[in-house]
């Protein structure tokens, strides 16, 4: 297990609401804690939740869903479906952890860990995030979860935490538009590139690549003979960035081949 995973997974468990912990005291746990046999609800529960503090993810996410296979009515079986489904995601079993969550959500949409599932379920889809190089459909599941969660829940530590996911996921889209638009400027599809890059500057602005964008816009744009186009977004760029490299190389660059009226550095 990676540290960068585990220091996520500890961040996560951070936030797991204290009233699915309460009466869950751990015990020391022998041979007979996986094995499935009936057992009153409160054994059953501590049992699992001893196995996840030891770090037996697996095996914890299945000694709580026995909790709710065996006392479906108890109260402690909602708290078992959430610790399920956090118990599959720090095994890293994605799919299960955002299947378990769901389903809370289904039997109890209105309960007052909800937001903790819509939080999991989101974290869960950015786990899987790939390099900009793959597909990024997950990626865009994970953007679509952690924007639920910050429109249902504005004012709770979820949606703050789940802020900051979504700037670093537009960063991550952004970063997949630009390989895009620099692989078709590399093969001389200049139109193609433009778009790519004006996509990265107009639902991306806040990201880290903007600047970059907006150059090669100058680029592609004198490309296609269009300078004075070429002079706009030299012109944006420079009042935006105007101490970045990329407006060094605008300026030296519209100097050279669209000379015209530009700001000055």
């Amino acid at each position: 297990m990676s540290s960068r995973f585990t220091a996520r997974s500890l961040a996560l468990a951070a936030l797991v609401p204290a009233t699915l912990l309460t009466g869950a005291c751990a015990t020391g746990g022998g041979a007979s804690d996986t094995a499935f046999v009936a057992r009153d609800v409160e054994s059953l529960y501590r049992a699992a939740k001893d196995r996840l503090d030891r770090g037996q993810y697996e095996v914890a996410a299945q000694l709580f869903d026995e909790v709710e296979r065996q006392h479906p009515y108890s109260p402690w079986a909602r708290r078992a479906q959430l610790m399920s489904a956090f118990s599959y995601y720090a095994d890293q079993d994605y799919d299960k952890a955002v299947q378990a969550a769901q389903r809370f959500l289904t039997i109890h949409p209105g309960n007052k860990d909800a937001p903790y599932a819509y939080y999991l379920i989101g974290m869960s889809y950015y786990e899987q995030i790939s390099d900009v190089d793959r597909d990024q459909s997950v990626t865009l599941q994970a953007l679509n979860s952690l924007r639920e969660v910050s429109r249902r829940f504005p004012n709770t530590e979820y949606a703050a935490d789940a802020q900051l996911k979504i700037d670093l996921v537009n960063d991550h889209l952004a970063g997949k538009e630009m390989e895009i638009g620099r692989f078709y400027q590399d093969s001389g599809k200049w139109v193609a590139a433009n778009i790519r890059f004006q996509r990265v500057v107009e639902q991306y602005q806040t990201t880290s690549h903007a600047p970059e964008a907006l150059y090669r816009l100058v680029e592609t744009s004198l490309a296609l003979a269009i300078p004075e186009q070429a002079r706009n977004y030299a012109a944006v760029l420079g009042a935006n960035y105007p101490g970045s490299e990329w407006y060094e190389k605008a300026y030296e660059l519209i100097g050279d081949k669209a000379p015209g009226q530009l700001a000055t550095r």
